[in-house]
């Protein structure tokens, strides 16, 4: 036990972090009694989520990272496909006529100040409960609920954990569909910022770790990556599909995650 916690604390755990992850916690519990009072059995947003379970039973599923190489990704190739875009995907529509099925956002800070952009788009959308007095309650909109105990959530009804990634929402959202198979593409796992994982931080303009210039344009809040947690996340996610005789692959060019196999775009779509 000693030499877990030993290698926790060498990992980036922190007095700050643990207290942070504890009053994250213990600020769920009126949070998880709110939400099952207000978006419970009965409720609308209970009736879409629950609407989503097998709607894809058998089906292939693409979800798009926010690396750097997705802009390098021809998307017109999955355009037949259902697909997944993830917190600020629409900033590549000015340059793609590629729209993905379902988009997915559940970061706090992202939902905050991109709000209005979200808002307007044209696909059924994935959202975190906590912001959703920012969006409209129209019937393409979904409120997710975020708990806190690391966990693969099977059943969207019961909550997801953030796993420290979107992707990881992403993957609980697609097995509850029924998806077959999920191809990544554009999840680099690689950030040239560092720090402390989470920690709130004010983008200088300069960030160049996803496919945008402006993903994080200057004065932008945004939080520290925490790749460690995510391979966390992302193990139970292939664990998971695995067992129910389904499969998750990486057809990222150039990414550095080593989690799932490995797929070539090329042979998946010839």
């Amino acid at each position: 036990m000693l030499d877990k916690l030993a290698s926790a604390w060498r990992g980036g755990l922190t007095l700050q972090r643990a207290a942070a992850a504890a009053w994250r916690r213990v600020r769920s519990v009126p949070e998880a009694l709110s939400y099952r009072l207000q978006s419970g059995p009965g409720s609308a947003n209970h009736g879409k989520l629950r609407a989503c379970h097998d709607r894809h039973r058998g089906q292939r599923c693409f979800v798009l990272g926010n690396g750097p190489s997705l802009a390098k990704t021809d998307l017109s190739r999955i355009s037949g496909e259902v697909s997944f875009g993830l917190n600020r995907i629409y900033l590549l529509f000015e340059e793609t006529p590629f729209r993905p099925t379902y988009h997915v956002c559940m970061n706090d800070l992202v939902l905050q100040q991109s709000a209005e952009e979200i808002d307007r788009l044209q696909m059924p959308r994935f959202l975190n409960w906590r912001q959703r007095k920012l969006f409209s309650q129209g019937a393409d909109i979904a409120f997710l609920r975020e708990t806190y105990w690391p966990r693969f959530s099977t059943d969207l009804l019961s909550g997801v954990w953030g796993g420290a990634t979107v992707t990881f929402v992403a993957l609980q959202i697609a097995y509850f569909m029924g998806f077959d198979e999920v191809v990544l593409l554009g999840v680099d796992h690689h950030f040239s910022s560092t720090g402390t994982p989470h920690q709130a931080t004010t983008s200088n303009g300069k960030e160049a770790s996803h496919f945008h210039p402006d993903y994080f344009p200057k004065g932008y809040r945004w939080q520290l990556p925490d790749l460690e947690t995510s391979e966390l996340a992302y193990r139970m996610a292939r664990r998971a599909f695995e067992a129910d005789g389904r499969r998750i692959v990486d057809a990222t060019s150039g990414g550095h995650l080593t989690v799932f196999p490995k797929a070539d775009l090329d042979q998946l779509i010839p």
